[in-house]
């Protein structure tokens, strides 16, 4: 495998080329900028059209399972911090197919998640009247966009992050603008009550509204980058969350007093049309810039995280052993970049419509976070050194009782979105027996410790 150069001691832990260059605001950063903002501006219109007002009590719903995942991941970034941790953690304590099988329907996931974002992405330019992109193919403006991205990453894990920080920075100074002018004209009876839409909607509108936390555990994917990553990464995760659930709690109650349930799910940009209400002709530049700034930082994360567990599944020979070869001069995987660039231009073949695209994404991301609640189990109960070893000092009864309820979680949100929209689950599980066979074919290949590689 290329190195990357000799890195000073707070670079580089090991052999793998990876550079420890990730503080604790680039914890943040990647894990709230990977969930605030984006998911704003994609989901209140199809959560309202399944839930009306309904949609409130859905995320408040929403944000436990997300709680309950945020511990865990916390909890085993504190025992054993991996890149490509979703896939790592698996792998070694739950069983190595699983471990593939997760992060194998992951890269639908992901190239699903950056397709959705370069479609919203492409619809707020075209609403903010910007007379050049009338002359671009959408196809063709998503590619150029995805294309930048991919060649930030390719730079560099420190040029990533100070690019995060940035586009974080003006983000929430554009929500904080979004909220101060518009509770001036709230009104609570066109928000519309709540609960009227009945359980079962609100219950539908769960797994499109978890995706407005999805991504708070970014920071666990790049473990081996971050400094101290023990104690940095569970203290940037508890930050992550309560910043993201503090702007989206505002965001979303000034976004239905302003609107409507009804006229948020009958516009394609919902949050720039509440933001007109209050803000008049500000609202265009001030809600677009941030619109395309969360888009832009959350392709900028998740793109990172795409290509850290392929780079983990060729370090560990379930793929390619090229995808685990790190660039010297910029110490990125750019084998893992360069497959994932190619499958996600590929899958702008994909079907647009949103509400297939989020459940084709949030499958695979709750099969994530079920398996890490798994692996936490099976870390506590059969590898005490680990357990001892870990800076949150909880005790295996908390592990366990946390972990069994994320499992729980997960399972239910899977459920529910059999109520929105059936096809994503058929697509998910081909794409998973392609995966499976792929396994099998594989496998006899391996050498028999990478087949059930030690914690």
């Amino acid at each position: 495998m290329n190195g990357a150069g000799v890195g000073s001691a707070d670079e580089r832990e090991d052999g793998s080329g990876l550079k420890r260059r990730v503080g604790l605001v680039g914890v943040v950063m990647f894990g709230a900028g990977t969930a605030i903002g984006v998911s704003i501006f994609t989901v209140l219109q199809p959560a309202a059209a399944i839930a009306g007002a309904g949609l409130l009590p859905a995320v408040v719903i929403a944000a436990v399972p997300m709680i309950l995942f945020a511990l865990v991941y916390a909890f085993m970034s504190s025992a054993l911090p991996r890149s490509g941790a979703s896939f790592e953690w698996p792998s070694r304590f739950v069983h190595p197919l699983v471990g593939f099988l997760v992060a194998w329907l992951r890269i639908l996931g992901s190239i699903g998640a950056v397709i959705v974002l370069a479609t919203v992405l492409v619809n707020y330019l075209q609403m903010a009247g910007i007379g050049w992109m009338e002359a671009v193919p959408d196809k063709a403006a998503m590619a150029a966009v995805i294309s930048a991205i991919f060649l930030v990453n390719l730079l560099g894990v420190s040029v990533a992050a100070r690019v995060q920080t940035l586009m974080m920075l003006v983000l929430l100074a554009a929500m904080a603008l979004f909220v101060g002018t518009g509770v001036g004209d709230f009104s609570g009876a066109r928000a519309g009550d709540p609960f009227a839409a009945g359980w079962p909607a609100i219950v539908a509108a769960v797994p499109l509204m978890i995706t407005l936390f999805l991504g708070i555990e970014s920071a666990t994917e790049i473990g081996e980058e971050v400094r101290d990553a023990r104690r940095t990464i569970p203290r940037g995760i508890t930050l992550a969350v309560l910043l993201t659930a503090a702007v989206y709690f505002a965001v979303s109650i000034v976004a239905l007093g302003l609107l409507g349930p009804g006229a948020l799910a009958g516009s394609d940009a919902p949050l720039l049309e509440a933001a007109r209400v209050g803000m008049g002709n500000w609202a265009t530049p001030v809600i677009v810039t941030a619109a395309v700034v969360s888009i832009l930082k959350t392709m900028n994360a998740i793109v990172l995280i795409f290509s850290r567990y392929l780079f983990a599944m060729g370090r560990s020979l379930v793929l390619p052993p090229a995808m685990g070869v790190v660039n010297a001069r910029f110490g990125t995987p750019h084998v893992a970049l360069g497959v994932a660039y190619l499958g996600t231009m590929a899958a702008l073949l994909l079907p647009s419509n949103l509400v297939f695209l989020l459940l084709a994404v949030n499958i695979p991301t709750m099969l994530k976070y079920l398996c890490s609640c798994l692996s936490a189990i099976g870390l506590v109960r059969r590898h005490p050194e680990l357990h001892a070893g870990a800076s949150l000092r909880w005790s295996r009864r908390s592990v366990e009782t946390a972990s069994i309820a994320g499992v729980i979680a997960a399972v239910v949100v899977i459920l529910a979105g059999l109520g929105a929209d059936w096809r994503p689950y058929v697509l998910v599980g081909a794409w998973g027996l392609v995966g499976y066979l792929y396994w099998l074919v594989r496998r006899p290949t391996l050498p028999a410790a990478d087949r059930v590689p030690s914690a």
